[in-house]
């Protein structure tokens, strides 16, 4: 019998990849492990040769050198494949666009700041395929995120509370302020579909931070059942206190042995108003990245571990989504207890 599942994604990728600008005679590098999805494999095929593009399909050898299992988690450095071979690396420097269909992505390597720097366009896509059609991106939510983004470079303090008791300070100076909208569309972009959210990356916070039930931990995919209360000095969490998970975050922090495990990293807000925060619970965790989670419209997102602005490199990456917060930037509130602001 034939295999059609790459049918039913045929229209999802083509909308996705003229998102990205891909033109006729550009050239798409489709990149895989033989762990990938063969029907995303097929669909972005398609959707290249549909804009009129020149495709290659390659195939790279599985395998990360990450001291965690490095399957849809966000955390990991990459492929040793792709790391450590010239040859791939020239390949996708050569490409317009890279369809990074790898289970884990380059998301925090430097070799795909040097692949960027060639121009090269990356668009990473892992999660499930409902999850990507329902978030399909829309053109005009660069220009949502960008309105953060530029809020946040003229801004000096960001302030994030919340009933359940989170009251912390963050230093905007030299946070190189970024975003996510779901497609790459410039030369050297590097984006992830779907994702929709504004970020930045400080290194003077303080405060605390109060999981409050129903939050998830990512990588681990797990709702927080049970208050977990961490203190943040000058960017560092000095102390975990709750009950299992609060251990369980401790624990983690000590295993990792990284220097850098309880340093915060990147933190902002979600603005994907098609995502489910429920998606978390309704797939096995190999299933998807979970940027549901990380990208719902109203969270508070922030990291743990790596934090390129500072030359900081860690594989002790925790992305943790709140609801329910007050995000304020300059007094400015663009989260209202959990309800994006209408400015």
């Amino acid at each position: 019998m034939f295999d059609l599942s790459s049918a039913d994604l045929l229209d999802a990728f083509t909308r996705e990849l003229r998102l990205c600008k891909v033109r006729e005679g550009e050239h798409v590098v489709v990149l895989s492990e033989p762990g990938s999805r063969g029907d995303y494999v097929a669909a972005a095929f398609g959707a290249a040769k549909a804009c009129g593009a020149h495709v290659i399909a390659a195939t790279v050898p599985g395998g990360s050198p990450a001291p965690m299992p490095s399957t849809h988690t966000g955390a990991g450095p990459g492929l040793l494949s792709v790391l450590n071979d010239s040859a791939a690396q020239d390949l996708l420097k050569s490409a317009d666009l890279v369809v990074d269909l790898t289970r884990e992505g380059f998301i925090h390597a430097p070799v795909q700041q040097e692949i960027r720097r060639a121009g090269t366009r990356i668009i990473f896509i892992c999660d499930a395929p409902d999850v990507l059609i329902r978030n399909l991106p829309k053109e005009d939510d660069k220009a949502e995120v960008q309105e953060g983004v530029d809020l946040l470079e003229r801004s000096s303090v960001m302030r994030v509370t919340s009933d359940a008791g989170t009251d912390l300070t963050v230093q905007l100076a030299g946070a190189k302020p970024e975003f996510q909208c779901g497609f790459a569309d410039d030369p050297g972009r590097w984006d992830h579909w779907p994702s929709t959210m504004v970020l930045c990356w400080p290194e003077i916070s303080n405060g605390q931070i109060v999981l409050d039930e129903g939050d998830i931990l990512l990588p681990f995919k797990e709702y927080v059942s049970s208050p977990v209360t961490l203190q943040v000095s000058d960017g560092h969490i000095e102390k975990v206190s709750g009950g299992a998970q609060a251990r369980m975050l401790s624990t983690f922090f000590d295993d990792a042995q990284d220097r850098w495990a309880r340093s915060l990293s990147h933190m902002g807000w979600g603005l994907m108003r098609t995502a489910d925060w429920f998606a978390t619970a309704m797939y096995g965790k190999d299933e998807l990245m979970g940027m549901d989670a990380r990208a719902f419209a109203g969270n508070f997102l922030w990291s743990t571990g790596p934090h390129p602005v500072l030359g900081r490199e860690s594989y002790a990456h925790l992305d943790i989504a709140m609801r329910g917060c007050t995000v304020s930037v300059d007094g400015t509130e663009v989260v209202t207890a959990g309800t994006l602001t209408d400015r």
